[in-house]
């Protein structure tokens, strides 16, 4: 097992003058986490400072014991953000060739991530003529090029159909589950803002107006809350906090 792949003390991150995120404390490990939550409340923000594309106003993050954003992460850390990170003008494995230039890693790497996305037969299509799902994939397939130790998804499943969205999960898992060459699995940490998802998890991280409300498994979360659903926990939660 992986401890502590991402260490977070103290973060602080204020945009226009609004706290975003203030003084968050967070450590995590292996295994699949979700990071769930309502529309604005600090996902994306917490997610961009783990990658290190976020100015903070203060605090530090630690990622697999480097501060986030260090060049020696860049192919350690796989990150896929709500929009597509591919070029549409490009066919999908045009688009992973480029980018394992740019990562300096080799084409028996390409052909691997091809068929853990389970795109090859779709290898040669332009990125711009495949279905939502797909370019979702192909985006996923950029992101494990480096064979991340920690892969960072922002609602890659935000848009899909349900059949898509299992299929999804079911590759978060394996690719936690499948140790690489170094011995471990990787650790995936998946936001959403989807409650039904939660279920899908190892730990959940429950968050709300930038602060994490609950940390546990699906299981603790609910019985803690004495609720049936995470859906149900969260609302209790939240009502509990307001009290």
């Amino acid at each position: 097992m992986v401890n502590n792949v991402v260490t977070v003390r103290g973060l602080t991150v204020v945009r226009g003058g609004r706290t975003v995120l203030g003084g968050l404390d967070l450590a995590l490990g292996s295994g699949v986490t979700g990071l769930l939550g309502p529309s604005g409340c600090g996902k994306s923000t917490l997610l961009r400072a783990l990658v290190g594309v976020q100015q903070v106003r203060a605090g530090e993050v630690t990622v697999l014991g480097q501060p986030a954003g260090s060049p020696p992460l860049r192919s350690r850390v796989g990150y896929v953000t709500q929009s597509a990170s591919v070029y549409d003008d490009l066919s999908v494995v045009e688009n992973l060739r480029f980018f394992a230039r740019v990562l300096g890693v080799g084409r028996d790497r390409v052909a691997h991530v091809l068929a853990a996305v389970d795109l090859v037969d779709h290898a040669d299509r332009v990125v711009g003529r495949l279905s939502g799902g797909q370019r979702s994939r192909a985006s996923l397939a950029v992101a494990l090029l480096g064979e991340p130790e920690l892969l960072v998804l922002d609602e890659p499943t935000v848009g899909l159909d349900p059949v898509l969205r299992e299929d999804l999960w079911a590759m978060f898992h394996r690719l936690a589950d499948t140790p690489s060459e170094r011995g471990t699995g990787t650790a995936v940490l998946v936001s959403s803002h989807v409650m039904d998802e939660a279920e899908r998890c190892d730990r959940l991280l429950l968050m709300r107006d930038g602060r994490i409300i609950a940390d546990g498994s699906p299981a603790e979360i609910k019985g803690h809350a004495a609720a049936r659903t995470v859906e149900g926990a969260f609302l209790a939660l939240v009502k509990e906090a307001a009290a």
